[in-house]
């Protein structure tokens, strides 16, 4: 198979957690009775003292929304892009079922990028292009379509293969308008060809992000239950192509992959008690890993894929623990009052880990170094676990029930943290229990299970709350985490 190719027009060359306990928040309306008497001067000034203060309680919202964007890469402008279906380049039958794969999985690719703008299809002009030299500049970049970037292209089957040709155009700019030009060939199924529309909006999604690489190849680790026994499965990043990896016949948790993705780290009920297992995901099978003795849960990968943390009770009560990834090494770096669970590395730096602490009562969120020392509280109130660091280092997402305890309404969300300033947003809403968040590669993108569907599933969302949508829907699927590119 080829993936790849340049193409130029022909007419130019170019945890181990803490349960939580969901409350329901509540919002109250007050209403206020109109007087026509003129108040006191000092009433006056109360009143425009208060108005000021509600127009900065209602902005604080928009404000906290603005950092979110601008510190995950949505903040920037949204590129207005046309996508018209590709078209056959022959007359083979098999091309009306692979150009629907691919037509949907392209459309779906960069409609949740969070970088660009899809120009409805109500507004396309009834011909749209199949080739370069089909291109009407005219009628994509003015009213309606009113583009400033179109992606179009072909896709034909011939003697067992499918061969996709795709241009990004630049419709405002007639006299050099390929921004990108990419052929693609492999075998004509609908996985092959749902493959090479992921790539496809990749090389789009990186043109028009920023340089940052798009996570359309992604996957997505998780635990289901839907063979009767709790076991890490995987998943493309859009839900499609969902496999069980491990048979234990038991209970696995807390899947992690490796930086390189050839590894998944996961914690398993095993007839010696809670272990860390290693599944190999070259060999499709488990690979040795020690065992540490004690109840031994929610391993971690460092960036460079060198160490494990972890939380083990080997010593008597529940520390983090940090290994080489052979299991080797191991020595303790929490020796509090505990439990000490769930640790997370700093995903840019790795000089950071974050875990929770039930040291003071409740589960908080803390932060450390690499060697155990500095270390700090994150959170302030309520009931904080699942500790997720976002890839450029700025932000943690946890998930917090903030006000906890009997007689107390909350609900258990999805919260987003800048770790300098301790400053944090809710991303999440009255939309049951939501827990476990994982970031995607990109820092766009936040992976979490959810209870609002009426039962736990995996839902995705923009890191700034908005475009959530479910992505699976068989069983009970849980404890997602997004591979590291």
């Amino acid at each position: 198979m080829s993936y790849g190719a340049e193409v130029c027009p022909p007419a130019q060359a170019a945890s181990n957690r803490m349960d939580d306990i969901s409350d329901d928040d509540k919002t109250q309306k007050n209403t206020a009775r109109i007087t026509l008497r003129p108040a006191p001067a000092g009433a006056r000034l109360l009143t425009v003292f208060s108005t000021l203060l509600l127009l900065a309680l209602l902005a604080a919202p928009c404000l906290a929304q603005d950092w979110v964007r601008t510190g995950s890469g949505l903040g920037i402008e949204k590129v207005r892009l046309a996508v018209p279906d590709f078209k056959p380049s022959n007359s083979d039958p098999q091309n009306a079922a692979l150009l629907k794969t691919f037509n949907d999985t392209l459309w779906n690719d960069l409609d949740n990028s969070g970088v660009v703008e899809l120009v409805s299809k109500s507004f396309y002009p009834l011909q749209t292009p199949g080739l370069p030299a089909e291109v009407t500049f005219g009628i994509w970049n003015s009213p309606p379509p009113n583009a400033a970037m179109m992606a179009f292209g072909n896709l034909g089957v011939a003697a067992g293969k499918v061969t996709v040709q795709g241009w990004l155009y630049d419709v405002k700019n007639t006299a050099s308008p390929q921004v990108l030009g990419k052929q693609y060939a492999d075998t004509a199924s609908d996985d092959a060809t749902r493959v090479i529309a992921h790539k496809f909006a990749d090389e789009i999604i990186y043109r028009l992000g920023g340089g940052i690489p798009g996570i359309a190849e992604s996957k997505i680790f998780f635990v289901s239950d839907r063979n009767g026994h709790k076991e890490i499965w995987m998943m493309d990043y859009d839900g499609s192509n969902q496999r069980q990896l491990t048979h234990q016949g038991s209970i696995s948790l807390s899947p992690r992959v490796s930086p390189d993705g050839s590894r998944v780290a996961f914690s398993s009920l095993t007839k010696s008690g809670w272990d860390i297992l290693m599944y190999s995901t070259d060999l499709n099978r488990l690979v040795s890993f020690p065992h540490f003795g004690g109840t031994n849960l929610s391993p971690a990968w460092s960036p460079d894929g060198a160490r494990l943390a972890l939380s083990s009770s080997r010593g008597g009560h529940s520390e983090i623990y940090i290994c080489d990834s052979s299991g080797g090494g191991l020595h303790a770096m929490t020796t509090g009052r505990g439990p000490d669970v769930s640790p997370v590395w700093n995903r840019k730096t790795g000089a950071q880990i974050a875990f929770v602490s039930g040291s003071t009562g409740l589960p908080q969120v803390y932060t450390m170094e690499a060697d155990g020392t500095n270390q700090q509280r994150v959170t302030d109130q309520g009931y904080a676990v699942s500790p997720s660091w976002s890839p450029n280092g700025q932000f943690l997402t946890l998930a917090w029930t903030r006000k906890y305890g009997p007689g107390e309404p909350g609900s258990s969300d999805i919260y987003l943290m800048d770790i300098a300033s301790k400053q944090w947003v809710q991303l999440t809403h009255d939309g049951g229990r939501n827990d476990f968040p994982s970031w995607s590669p990109d820092g766009r993108h936040i992976v979490f299970q959810s209870s609002r569907s009426g039962k736990e599933e995996i839902w995705e969302m923009l890191a700034d709350g908005t475009k959530l949508h479910q992505l699976t829907f068989t069983g009970r699927n849980s404890q997602p985490n997004w591979s590291w590119k």
